[in-house]
């Protein structure tokens, strides 16, 4: 395998999808491409950028906001994301590359005050263990409950729980949102 086929399948550093990200206007661009139905313009890129920054309808955005923008998107912004290989930049449309569709871990959205995921099934193993050695050692009595019933009940409680995990990633997924966050 040659030294170019190798790099097009490394997945990218993670200091540089953080340098790339921490641009409000990087990350805008990303946003923009994935909810757009074919690739944008520059243009309409630059305005849809510049109303988000100035919080404003798109009619009420003007040419020297939309310019800043424009400018500031082709002379800085799209080129490290080309140069990354996130988009194809021909001078006219901006299209994500299949790169740019694998960053959605570092993209999505996690809500604030929420226990991460690991921690809570941890914490479910944790009382799961503490249920079953109560059983084992006849500390929890099993006349009201047999033992197949605690462990159904223990399947139901983490069925339930990925229900609500793979509920809670799809809500909060990037390209959910009507503007980005």
């Amino acid at each position: 395998m040659s030294l170019t086929s190798q790099q097009e399948y490394d997945p990218p550093e993670k200091d540089e999808l953080y340098d790339l990200l921490s641009s409000h206007r990087r990350r805008y661009v990303l946003y923009y491409c994935r909810q757009a139905d074919d690739p944008p313009t520059l243009s309409d890129l630059a305005e849809q950028i510049a109303a988000w920054e100035h919080e404003k309808e798109l009619t009420e955005i003007t040419s020297a906001e939309r310019k800043r923008v424009y400018t500031s998107l082709q002379q800085t912004h799209l080129d490290r994301l080309e140069q990354a290989d996130l988009i194809k930049f021909d001078d006219e449309t901006i299209t994500l590359t299949d790169k740019a569709r694998q960053l959605d871990i570092y993209l999505d959205i996690v809500p604030p005050n929420s226990i991460p995921w690991g921690v809570y099934y941890l914490g479910l193993c944790g009382l799961s263990a503490i249920v079953l050695l109560g059983l084992w050692t006849e500390f929890i009595p099993t006349d009201t409950l047999p033992v197949l019933g605690w462990v159904s009940l223990i399947l139901l409680v983490f069925t339930l729980s990925a229900v609500a995990q793979t509920v809670q990633n799809r809500r909060h997924q990037l390209d959910r949102f009507e503007q980005p966050p």
